[in-house]
């Protein structure tokens, strides 16, 4: 499968019994459909989180296209505060988090100091964005 944004091939990653799909050229990552409430498990407000899913209707970013079945995906805000612009597929074939989202959406989810898959996902995808 190739990156959405950069059309480098992806790297399949495995944490937590979750494959996340990592571009090692541009640092996004792709998760497919229900992977992120798998990693958000430990997260004292996951629900919260997953409830926070809201379309970004005054958008002006690019829409890029799903690695699966190649249809634009949709831009939403999410979080609590709508901070962070994800693309989400329409056929939820999955999410796309640009550089440094997915470490956020996990900051986001106050996780407890020692939760490993938190700790694996800062070391790996960087810090978080602006």
């Amino acid at each position: 499968m190739n990156c959405p944004a950069c059309s480098y091939p992806l790297v399949v990653l495995e944490i937590h019994d979750v494959e996340v799909d990592h571009c090692t050229s541009c640092g996004g990552v792709w998760l497919d459909g229900g992977e992120l409430e798998v990693l958000l498990e430990n997260a004292t407000n996951s629900h919260e989180l997953m409830a926070s899913l809201a379309e970004d209707v005054e958008g002006k970013e690019e829409r890029i296209r799903c690695p699966i079945c190649s249809k634009k995906l949709d831009k939403v805000l999410y979080g609590v505060e709508r901070r962070v612009l994800l693309d989400i597929c329409p056929r939820n074939d999955g999410l796309w988090f640009d550089r440094g989202e997915l470490r956020y959406v996990m900051e986001m989810g106050h996780f407890p100091t020692d939760n490993r898959v938190y700790e694996l996902i800062s070391d790996i995808f960087g810090k978080s964005p602006p």
